[in-house]
């Protein structure tokens, strides 16, 4: 430009020759030319300044494929390092003289060398292949029951997971591609400018041109790739998608069939129950059909999740075959306590509202029926005898007895086959020298008079049991024994008693049996005691004494 510029000059000079006017127009000649090198100067610092600044951003950005390709450049490097230092080497050994020492040391570079080599083997060919290759979509989940439908989605969200993954590269690729096109474009215009101001252009320039341009082609390969890795995978993504959507839509459709068929299941057994209820006024009874009801239905909703989503139903037979074994030995209790409530169930020794009595570890528990589950029989436990003498005057606990106990100990059913009523009985001691005789007799009445009324309850439920029993001995009346013991003679008294109010008939007759016999002047009650009297008296509730009343006993 400036060259121009100066020919024209100088055609204008010889044209009209004035040595003044040529000194002036040489002069402006110089000035021209050195504006227009120091522009031409600036500009090229200028640009040098934005080649360096787009270098040092290339470098320091945190791109994934800028690592790649830097891996794959290291490997081409190692690689000509590899095939100079074999030249070198071999050039050695054909010498005479071969320096050993110098052959031996670059033998260990060498090994050094290919190590690094066979870690970098995977940037041989195609760098970038972990980043444009499209994922498989392996493995698509089969939806055939309501619980895999979570897996479904989740599987839809680990293949779209992948395809943002590789949005994101390919932003990034983008990205450093426009870097590396300003840094060529700044480049080659660094390059112009010096050929064109007569500078000789310095060879890392056109290496690094050169450079850039590989690194250039490369990526640009690269984006092709990866769009079209993208294309193919989004239509894979598109089909596995709706191919999960339409078995997720099925499995809702037939979850809602199952679980309407299931409300009617239910339903049928609600309308069951209100028709016992209204029909069947036993309680008892009422309840077994409940429990028969709930048991039932319980099973046919089990049975029609079971078929609704079980595929294979002889693989699920074989399964329980094989493990039922040891299902067995390590849910014994288990198994034992259903087993026990289905003889519960057939046999029917125990219903709700049945008084029982259970023994363990010699802890004796007395009390009502008041629930028979699968695994266990709850009892209510009430004010007893036994509850008074074994268990510290101490009831009211919600006792759970396992069913696997009928099998193992003994179980006492106080009001079996619609009896309310038991025996129960009386102990007392009267000396030696007592009228037992008369004592029996006032205890026999005393029973016959206030336990009249279970006694003929006790002979009609009775006349009922025969119906399933042999009842030979069928007397219920009051019996009246007497036993000699070291310490007197022990009146025992028997009687008919409600079965779930044994304490209250006990302590009538017992304090009607003291003050009857207390009036009589010839029966003494025995016992074991300390008694000291002030006052007159012979200690037996101020009775005559005994001398004066010998006659009486002879």
């Amino acid at each position: 430009m400036w060259l121009k510029c100066g020919f024209l000059v100088l055609d204008y000079v010889f044209s009209s020759f004035d040595g003044d006017r040529v000194f002036r127009v040489f002069w402006t000649l110089w000035a021209c030319v050195g504006l227009i090198l120091a522009q031409e100067s600036t500009q090229i610092q200028r640009l040098q300044e934005q080649a360096t600044h787009l270098e040092h951003k290339i470098q320091t950005s945190d791109n994934i494929w800028l690592k790649k390709f830097s891996n794959f450049e290291s490997y081409e490097q190692i690689y000509e390092e590899i095939q100079a230092i074999q030249r070198q080497i071999k050039s050695l050994k054909n010498k005479k003289n071969s320096d050993t020492l110098k052959i031996s040391t670059l033998n260990h570079t060498l090994k050094a060398l290919r190590y690094q080599e066979e870690l970098l083997e995977e940037y041989k060919m195609n760098p970038f292949k972990e980043l444009v290759e499209k994922p498989n979509i392996a493995n698509i989940p089969s939806i055939t029951n309501p619980i895999a439908i979570v897996t479904g989605i989740s599987f839809i969200k680990q293949i779209k997971a992948k395809y943002t993954t590789m949005k994101h590269h390919k932003k990034s690729l983008r990205e450093v591609l426009d870097l590396i096109n300003q840094e060529l474009e700044v480049l080659i215009q660094l390059e112009k400018l010096q050929r064109e101001s007569g500078q000789e252009v310095p060879e890392n320039l056109a290496k690094k041109i050169y450079q850039e341009q590989v690194k250039k082609i490369e990526l640009q390969g690269a984006q092709n790739l990866l769009k079209t890795s993208m294309d193919v995978y989004a239509k894979d993504i598109e089909e596995a998608e709706s191919n999960i959507k339409s078995q997720i839509k099925d499995q809702i459709f037939k979850l809602i069939y199952v679980v309407l068929i299931a409300l009617v299941s239910i339903v049928l057994a609600w309308v069951l129950k209100v028709i016992s209820h209204k029909y069947i006024h036993s309680n008892e009874r009422a309840y077994t059909i409940n429990k028969a009801i709930n048991f039932v239905n319980a099973n046919v909703v089990v049975l029609i999740f079971l078929f609704a989503y079980l595929e294979n139903v002889s693989y699920l037979v074989t399964v329980l075959g094989f493990a039922s074994a040891g299902i067995a030995i390590a849910m014994r209790d288990l198994f034992m306590s259903v087993l026990g409530w289905f003889m519960i169930l057939i046999e029917g020794n125990i219903h709700v509202g049945d008084r029982i009595k259970v023994v363990k570890d010699g802890h004796a528990y007395v009390g009502d029926v008041l629930d028979i589950s699968a695994l266990y029989t709850t009892i209510l436990e009430d004010v007893t005898l036994t509850s008074y003498k074994n268990n510290e005057c101490r009831a009211g606990r919600i006792i759970f007895v396992p069913n696997n106990y009928i099998f193992s100990n003994l179980l006492c059913n106080y009001s079996h086959f619609g009896m309310k009523t038991v025996w129960d009985g009386i102990v007392f001691c009267v000396t030696f020298d007592s009228n037992y005789k008369k004592a029996m007799q006032i205890a026999l009445d005393i029973a016959n008079t206030q336990a009249k009324q279970y006694t003929e309850m006790t002979y009609k439920q009775m006349n009922n049991m025969r119906t399933k029993y042999s009842l030979r001995n069928t007397s219920a009346n009051p019996r009246v024994f007497m036993v000699l013991e070291q310490e007197g003679i022990h009146i025992s008294v028997w009687y008919q008693t409600n079965s779930y109010a044994t304490l209250a008939l006990k302590s009538k007759i017992s304090g009607d049996i003291i003050e009857a016999l207390l009036k009589e002047p010839d029966i003494f009650i025995a016992y074991s005691t300390t008694k000291f009297v002030q006052s007159e008296g012979d200690g037996f509730g101020n009775k005559n004494s005994v001398f004066e009343n010998k006659e009486l006993r002879l």
